[in-house]
């Protein structure tokens, strides 16, 4: 019988859903766990979640939090989830065999379960067995075990536990030893780890495969790694034994499916039959999809198949869950990822820019069911790749050009590090796509000279600046032992959302620059660290600056700069102002209630702004990050484009009428279950939220919006998870004022935005800017001129409200106009005043008999009422040269115009005006026929007047 993917995943956790508990309890069984996203947003140790255990590694390492999501898992003790990978960049990376091989992926799904303290060994084992055999229906004969056979250097023994409960299953012979490499896991050069057990298939069966077990055959492949972590590695690498032992297995979902369905390759599973049908519609590929490797795959046609299909499915992931491409991080590997798809679709499949964005819905159809916030963010993946591909595209051919160039002077074998540089740099083409393209002609890239060019321009673009040492002042897991070591209790922090005026504490430890000890005193000058049995500081968290304030002491105070919390401690940092404070002190803790109000009025107007964002651009205008400053407030969504002025108004408008209406702001705990329930709750995506969740209702209690998804009044209101201080009443923030709008990513733009005595003074300048504006209508020529100028380039700089700046810009802009015009009228009566001069001037000729016009005319220095002055005479009299110094202005103008019969006896317009200039502090030149020239000096017009009749006359004779 065929089974689906989507069956067989379903299948796995409905299996683990029943496992666990007592006979008839199905609620003691795995809890099935949503996958966390692929971007860690809570781990900046990782790149992307790269495996199952990401999301469970504070329950490993005993730092769960109360009231945390895990803290119900790890009193359950048992989960089952299957978990979006990404390895395609820091210590797991596959992307660079992507495509080459049947197996391969850079997004994967790993289908786990764990016991957090709960069964071990014999549980997991069976249950694999179970699972595989009989649920699965795998030939146990074409299964192998292999345990961990022991490392005497580590002085650790061979894991016979697990051999002999294999051997219930499993003949010797298919139960094999394995070494550290493949049959320990560490988490980390310290922490959790311990041996495992892997099973492994025999696509073929019928032969004896335990030779190939582990040879990378790709006939006898791993299927599930059981993990069995009873060690926590120390510092200096000794072993202790952990108080509770724990099991984490992982099983790749298209590895199981690929052996399920009785295909031999990942990438002919019902995963992927959609994506290159998407593929081939998209690119025109030459040919279907026929899963061929190497040298049989012509062209490469098959391994770009397998290369967009798989890049596709990791862009469409990470992008949904928060990433974009970018230059840096975690958005440089996608970018990588994008234009390595971009360039087999363009080259191998003669695809045409767009072709990647017309594949993302088809992998949002075939994974939407499973994992929803594809389908949720549809339109904003599309986007994003487009754009994406689109700037990458523009490129594309001219890098492909430069390497083929490269290529060819590829000296034994190798593209030089510059050129490298250079596709990288000018053309965006990473290192690992310049290498893949070398590779596919045989050659080479130097690396290293590719890297030296790297950090030479690291070097030249460093900013330098002096570095924070506030580094030396931490809470992490070593700092927690050190505390419990000390029986230092979690602060009591109950105080920070409704704090006294003043609160009384203990000091409880000291950090004495290289750890927290109980036998130090901080001392004047110091900048150190402390540890409080209680406080009413509010730690920096979820974009929201940290309190400030004082620690004031017997017989010292500290000012405090910053507060961190981990692990429930709650650190104070800062500099001791005066005399030294002791471990066992008893202080005050006094807030800057100023600062605190200020903060706090920015917080609630951060909930304002969502909300009104939302009202003006629609509801996929989703959170990506905030700053809640006292000074001012910062809000990152996500948004294809500029906002335009009506919707800047529309958003700045809702927010102002919320804070007019003057209501009640409610922050009340809920259990996250029922709080998951409010419709239109807003939540930080991939943001984990505790249990109880506190939630920030403004305008309605929060206990009306918990009666179920029908509740009619979500609609005018804003409801969010979140953890940080606010006002009483939206009144309260007084005045409100978005001051910029800018784009810092693919499809990802930020506002700035000021509350309260902040707001009204930009409100204030933005009126004074007005009145000044409004008093141009009283000036007129130069001085209009001056002004207009002035205030446009203040403009730009003024922090005041966006809808204000765009009014007063098109205020300017009439201006302005009213100005063009001005200058238009004067210069069409300058034109008129010299044609008539110019008449004049043609007429004496005339009766004179002169061969050359030679004159000052009071125009300034307009070059077309010059122009316009010497066309007028040489229409009238064609046979004279024309030289006319335009006086008045700011310069003096000069112009000359030779007809041909005076330019063959030696007269040239150019050589007359580089004679003339320089007497008048200037320069010029030009053409035989015509010239300008410019200069300075007023108070030598005469003087040139009469050295352009000379030259003229000594040429003309």
């Amino acid at each position: 019988m065929h089974r689906s993917a989507d069956d067989i995943r379903q299948a796995f956790l409905d299996f683990f859903r029943a496992k666990g508990g007592q006979p008839g309890d199905a609620s003691a069984g795995h809890l099935i766990v949503p996958s966390s996203p692929t971007v860690p947003h809570d781990d900046p140790t990782l790149l992307f979640a790269n495996a199952g255990m990401n999301q469970f590694k504070k329950v490993f390492l005993n730092q769960v939090e109360p009231g945390t999501e895990l803290e119900k898992i790890q009193a359950v003790g048992r989960a089952t989830d299957t978990q979006k990978c990404i390895r395609a960049g820091g210590k797991h990376n596959d992307l660079e065999d992507v495509g080459k091989d049947t197996y391969h992926h850079t997004f994967f799904e790993m289908l786990g379960n764990w016991s957090f303290g709960d069964y071990f060994k014999a549980e997991a084992i069976e249950w694999a067995w179970e699972l595989l055999t009989e649920v699965f229906e795998l030939p146990p004969e074409q299964l192998y075990a292999t345990y961990f056979e022991g490392d005497a250097a580590q002085g650790l023994q061979p894991d016979l536990e697990a051999r002999e409960l294999w051997l219930r299953f499993l003949p010797e012979s298919r139960v094999l030893p394995g070494n550290a490499k493949d049959n320990f896991w560490e988490m980390g050069e310290t922490g959790p780890c311990g041996p495992c057990s892997e099973l492994h298939f025999d696509r073929l069966g019928e032969r004896d495969a335990a030779p190939l077990v582990n040879q990378d055959d790709p006939t006898v492949i791993e299927v599930w790694n059981l993990v069995f972590i009873q060690f926590d590695r120390q510092k200096g690498g000794e072993l202790k034994p952990l108080p509770a032992r724990h099991v984490d297995t992982g099983m790749g979902l298209e590895r199981l499916v690929s052996i399920l369905q009785g295909v031999h390759s990942n990438y002919d599973t019902d995963l992927f039959a959609p994506l290159f049908e998407a593929i081939r519609r998209a690119t025109h590929a030459p040919r279907e999809y026929m899963g061929r490797m190497g040298d049989k795959d012509e062209g490469q046609v098959d391994m770009a198949y397998r290369v967009i299909a798989d890049h596709a499915r990791t862009l469409a992931f990470a992008i949904a869950d928060g990433a974009v491409p970018s230059n840096e991080g975690r958005g440089y590997v996608l970018r990588r990822v994008l234009r390595r798809a971009v360039r087999f679709g363009r080259q191998m499949h003669g695809g045409e820019t767009g072709f990647l964005a017309a594949v993302m819905p088809a992998v949002v159809a075939r994974m939407g069911d499973a994992f929803p916030e594809l389908r949720d963010r549809e339109d904003h993946i599309v986007a994003v790749v487009k754009e994406e591909e689109e700037s990458f595209g523009r490129t594309l051919d001219r890098g492909i050009k430069l390497f083929d160039e490269a290529a060819a002077r590829a000296e034994s074998g190798r593209v030089t590090g510059a050129d490298a540089f250079q596709l990288y740099d000018t053309f965006g083409f990473p290192l690992d796509l310049t290498e893949l393209m070398a590779e596919e002609r045989g050659l080479k890239v130097d690396a290293e000279g590719f890297e030296r060019h790297m950090t030479e321009q690291r070097e030249r673009s460093r900013a330098g600046g002096k570095k924070d040492g506030d580094d030396a002042i931490v809470l992490d897991p070593d700092s927690i032992s050190r505390l419990g070591a000390m029986s230092v209790k979690p602060t009591d922090d109950s105080a920070k959302f409704d704090p006294p005026k003043q609160l009384s504490a203990h000091v409880k430890a000291i950090f004495n620059g290289r750890s927290f000890d109980q036998d130090v005193q901080a001392d004047h000058g110091r900048r150190v660290g402390l540890i409080l049995d209680r406080t009413s500081f509010y730690a920096e968290m979820g974009g929201q600056v940290a309190d400030a304030g004082r620690l004031v002491g017997p017989h010292g105070e500290m000012r405090v700069e910053e507060v961190r919390s981990f692990g429930g401690f709650v650190l104070h940092i800062g500099t001791m102002v005066k005399g030294h404070l002791h471990v066992g002190d008893s202080l005050h803790a006094d807030l800057d209630q100023s600062r605190r109000s200020r903060v706090a009025s920015n917080h609630t107007a951060t909930h304002l702004l969502n909300f009104g964002l939302r009202r003006a651009l629609g509801t996929d205008a989703d959170q990506r990050g905030s700053l809640v400053d006292a000074d001012r407030l910062r809000f990152d969504f996500a948004h294809s484009g500029p906002m335009t002025p009506e919707q800047i108004e529309q958003t700045e408008a809702t927010v102002r009428s919320l804070i007019d209406q003057n209501l009640t702001v409610y922050a009340e705990p809920s259990p996250l279950s029922e709080a998951e329930r409010i419709r239109g709750l807003r939540a930080v995506f991939g943001e984990k939220y505790p249990d109880p969740v506190r939630v920030v209702s403004i305008g309605q209690p929060v206990s009306d919006l918990l009666d179920g998804p029908d509740n009619p009044a979500w609609e005018e209101l804003s409801v969010e998870f979140c953890g940080g201080t606010h006002l009483e009443t939206t009144s309260q923030a007084e005045a409100f004022a978005l001051v910029q709008e800018t784009g810092v990513a693919k499809g990802i733009r930020r506002v700035e935005a000021l509350t309260g005595v902040a707001a009204r003074a930009a409100i204030e300048t933005a009126n004074d800017a007005g009145s000044r504006i409004d008093r141009l209508a009283s000036l007129d020529g130069d001085e209009l001129a001056s002004e207009l100028s002035d205030l446009s380039a203040e403009l730009d700089q003024l922090a005041i409200p966006l809808s204000r700046k765009h009014t007063l810009r098109a205020a300017l802009d009439g201006q302005f106009e009213r100005v063009k015009a001005a200058q238009k009228e004067a210069a069409k009566a300058k034109r008129a005043q010299a044609t008539e001069l110019a008449r004049t001037l043609s007429e004496k000729a005339r009766a004179d008999g002169n061969t050359a016009v030679v004159a000052s005319l009071e125009l300034g220095d307009d070059r077309e009422a010059l122009g316009a002055a010497a066309k007028t005479i040489r229409d009238s009299v064609p046979t004279v040269a024309v030289f006319l110094v335009g006086t008045g202005g700011q310069k003096v103008a000069l112009l000359a115009d030779v007809p041909e019969e005076l330019i063959a006896k030696g007269l040239k317009a150019g050589d007359w005006i580089k004679t003339v200039a320089p007497i008048v502090g200037g320069k010029g030149g030009g053409r035989p026929n015509q010239a300008q020239g410019a200069g300075t000096d007023h108070s030598r017009i005469e003087d040139a007047v009469s050295e352009a009749r000379r030259f003229a006359a000594e040429r003309l004779g």
